[in-house]
């Protein structure tokens, strides 16, 4: 919190200038009033102090360190091999915010959607009904839409034929799921080809030089192990969107038996008046 006030202080310096505002207490006036020029002469570090700019300095470097130390890990890590372990990671994460985008989309105020159908199928428009689905996007308008276009039908034809349709827009959801699942797979995979990769070298070095040595073993393990560690990294981050994605698409389809449930109950109702 401290670094942050700090940076923040001399963020408003340099936009300050060097003219303030100041208001009159007793004539409620706003006037400009010109900062002495012997405070404008003053540095940056005069002003909030050596100390904290070193503070400032310290963030500075420290932010360009890890980025360093990451460029350097992956270096280490061998980029041939490290970069098949980015490049599963780029393809996982464009399929997994694509999914999302898509269920994201999908999602509709099921009981707006149910409450206008109903209305319509009572006052005996079902076109109407038709066309409020047509024009509301997601799964759970084209299964009411599938029920209406059956409506004249026993409601075992009309509940086939939506659970039926339901199966097709199910798989639609699912669609590069699997996809993702390969990534997943694939990227530890890639870490530990690295590993039996960087074990090769190391034996490799062994028997060129004809001798044992720590710095030879420790260069082939260590390619070993930088590409295992981050091919797990890349599984897990992809794991979890994917966990993201599958729980979006249970609540699509909790959403569209919801809808195909209420959808029967309101030809049953309109049925049972219509009877009478």
């Amino acid at each position: 919190m401290k670094k942050l006030t700090i940076a923040l202080f001399a963020a408003g310096l340099l936009l300050m200038g060097q003219t303030v505002y100041a208001q009159d207490s007793t004539k409620q006036t706003t006037e400009a009033v010109v900062v002495d020029s012997s405070d404008a002469d003053m540095s940056i570090e005069e002003m909030i102090g050596n100390e904290d700019m070193a503070e400032l300095a310290e963030m500075a470097a420290e932010d360009i360190g890890m980025h360093q130390e990451l460029k350097n890990k992956f270096i280490e890590g061998d980029p041939r091999y490290m970069s098949l372990v980015a490049i599963v990671l780029i393809i996982g994460l464009a399929l997994c915010i694509e999914r999302i985008i898509y269920l994201t989309r999908s999602e509709v105020n099921t009981k707006k959607l149910l409450s206008d159908i109903e209305k319509k199928v009572e006052s005996g428009d079902v076109e109407g009904a038709k066309t409020i689905c047509r024009n509301t996007r997601g799964p759970v308008a084209s299964v009411c839409y599938q029920g209406l276009m059956h409506i004249n039908e026993s409601a075992e034809d009309i509940e086939r034929s939506i659970i039926s349709y339901g199966t097709v827009l199910t798989s639609r959801l699912e669609r590069g799921c699997s996809w993702i699942k390969l990534c997943i797979a694939i990227a530890p995979s890639l870490g530990f080809l690295g590993t039996v990769i960087g074990m090769v070298m190391a034996f490799d070095q062994i028997q060129a030089e004809g001798d044992i040595s720590p710095t030879i073993v420790a260069e082939g393990m260590k390619v070993a192990l930088i590409t295992t560690i981050f091919g797990i990294i890349v599984a897990l981050i992809l794991q979890v969107f994917y966990n993201f994605v599958n729980s979006r698409i249970d609540r699509l389809t909790t959403q569209m038996e919801e809808g195909a449930i209420n959808l029967m109950d309101i030809f049953a109702k309109v049925k049972a008046k219509s009877e009478k």
